[in-house]
């Protein structure tokens, strides 16, 4: 793999001038070894009681090497019986993890982090006999994830396969899911170190387990984040992650609120979706926080043309308009910006461990769930442009042409403020979507980030309502053609699905941030008309 030194290079003279005093005041305050002796008292009395059972991540890559016989053991019995085939359900920290893990190692995984009904069709239309799902829950009450575990138990008993036998379990101890488990007689629960929150938990069990499964490398991955532990842990200007967490408070300090993300050779694949996560939700809260914005590449708008309102950071090689490169193997990486991580929750003056504003969405989600009435035919767009129905928050404009509406939408967005475009589509099959991101950063020259939601709820969900306050929402939604029941429950994926986009709408535009929502009621035509009518509003 690329970019196998472990390092961080500050490439702007000025941001390391700017960084010089923060890496100091963190190394005069003996920070990065008073984190690794997991000293809770580091955010401040505030946050000592939830920091004070979050910190083993520090040691995991000691603590979690007896994972590795207890994996290739299950592996080895599930291949002695044709099963070969890994599903993951799991959300944000249970998902992300391995799937880079996956991807870099070149291993298949199939993730369901979705409650589009048409993509987990697809992974219920794989080869069930060779198919085990991995259901990862920190929690073990995460919706989305116990709906797939519903829909695959029916599935494999329709086809006459016994489901405890293909159902392995990743959760903490006494979760609902644990205990489910131990009353449906599950083939395996893994018990994850309950003193690890989800989005540093990739080098837990909810990493490991599933990329390990699929035939990820685990053992090695832990040595690569053992190789950097020494060096996170000392208190000098030379620490990788205090360098790292340095810029990003310097740049913050001058209004640099956004870290844009581009890989550039690391040889990790998707690691800016991980990042995202670990930033977006450990440092966006009262009022204040770093915004992810994970780009396409290098050259990619939002990176290559950067302003004053964000720093671009490469994952490998400096290149291009990069103020700041990181190298390193992906264990090595994960441990890095995981210390980086909790070094500029203390800059900033925030507890890196909690995430206050993500349980609304789901209040919310849950309240329309529980009265239908307000999902089936309350609602009526305000405008109908071919397959686009137009429905906006209040102060939105939503009458004329889908081009005007979008062009005065963007313009809403303050110059130093982002468009965050949230799609509650099927990230296979819709994938063509993403596009947007690059199309709307472009033509606006505002940073955009692109979320599939629901799976971003349990990412930049957070920041999005404890964060910076300058965003604007574009949510696209659309038809569902073939729904799925999800069984013993009252309710469909896709009703879920359109729950969840209305229900964190809600919740934005109760914080006083504009909402456009564009249901597309067919999916291929919509979304070609979107990409033209975003075309057209940038002109």
């Amino acid at each position: 793999m690329a970019g196998e030194t472990t390092g961080v290079e500050i490439v702007d003279a000025a941001l390391a001038g700017e960084a010089a005093p923060f890496a100091e005041r963190l190394v005069a305050d003996q920070v990065a070894s008073k984190l690794a002796s997991q000293d809770a008292t580091l955010w401040g009395p505030e946050a000592e009681s939830e920091a004070s059972i979050r910190l083993s991540w520090t040691t995991l890559h000691k603590s979690s090497r007896p994972l590795i016989g207890e994996i290739e053991a299950l592996r080895t019995d599930l291949r002695s019986e044709g099963v070969d085939r890994v599903v993951l359900a799991g959300m944000g920290g249970s998902s992300l993890a391995p799937e880079v893990i996956t991807a870099t190692d070149g291993v298949p995984l199939t993730v369901l982090d979705t409650t589009d009904p048409g993509q987990v069709a697809d992974a219920l239309a794989g080869d069930l006999e060779r198919t085990v799902i991995v259901v990862s829950s920190k929690s073990g009450g995460t919706v989305e994830t116990d709906s797939h575990r519903r829909i695959f138990a029916k599935a494999f008993a329709d086809a006459g396969i016994d489901a405890a036998r293909r159902i392995v379990v990743v959760t903490d101890p006494g979760s609902p899911f644990a205990e489910l488990s131990e009353k449906e007689g599950y083939r395996k629960v893994f018990l994850a170190d309950p003193n690890v929150g989800g989005r540093y938990s990739a080098l837990t069990a909810f990493g490991l387990v599933p990329a390990g499964l699929a035939g990820a490398d685990v053992a090695r991955l832990l040595d690569q984040a053992a190789s950097v532990a020494d060096s996170l842990a000392a208190d000098t200007v030379d620490n990788p992650a205090v360098k790292l967490a340095a810029a990003w408070a310097a740049a913050h300090e001058k209004g640099a609120e956004k870290v844009v993300i581009a890989d550039t050779g690391s040889g990790i694949k998707g690691f800016a979706d991980w990042a995202e996560q670990l930033i977006a939700e450990s440092t966006g809260k009262q009022g204040t926080g770093l915004l992810p914005v994970a780009v396409e590449g290098p050259d990619s708008p939002g990176f290559a043309d950067a302003k004053d309102d964000a720093t671009p950071v490469a994952v490998g090689q400096a290149e291009g308009a990069a103020k700041i490169a990181v190298t390193g193997s992906l264990g090595a990486q994960f441990l890095l910006w995981e210390f980086a991580t909790a070094f500029a929750g203390r800059l900033l003056g925030i507890n890196p461990f909690d995430q206050p504003d993500v349980e609304a969405a789901k209040k919310a989600a849950r309240s329309l769930l529980d009265n239908p009435d307000k999902l089936k035919g309350g609602e009526q767009p305000s405008t109908v442009d071919g397959a686009v129905e137009v429905f906006g928050s209040a102060g939105v404009a939503t009458d004329g042409k889908l081009a005007d509406i979008l062009r005065a939408f963007f313009d809403s967005a303050p110059e130093t403020g982002y468009i965050a475009v949230q799609a509650y589509l099927d990230r296979l099959d819709d994938a063509s979507t993403s596009i947007l991101r690059g199309e709307i950063a472009k033509r606006t020259g505002r940073q955009t980030t692109f979320g599939w939601g629901p799976r971003f709820l349990h990412s930049t969900g957070q920041y999005h309502k404890g964060g910076h306050q300058n965003g604007v929402f574009l949510q696209i939604t659309g038809a569902v053609e073939e729904d799925l029941d999800v069984p013993d429950r009252p309710y469909t994926l896709g009703v879920l699905q359109h729950a969840q986009a209305l229900g964190d709408g809600q919740v934005l535009a109760e914080h006083g941030r504009p909402v456009l929502r564009l249901h597309l009621t067919d999916r291929a035509a919509g979304l070609a008309e979107l990409v033209r009518a975003v075309q057209e509003a940038g002109e």
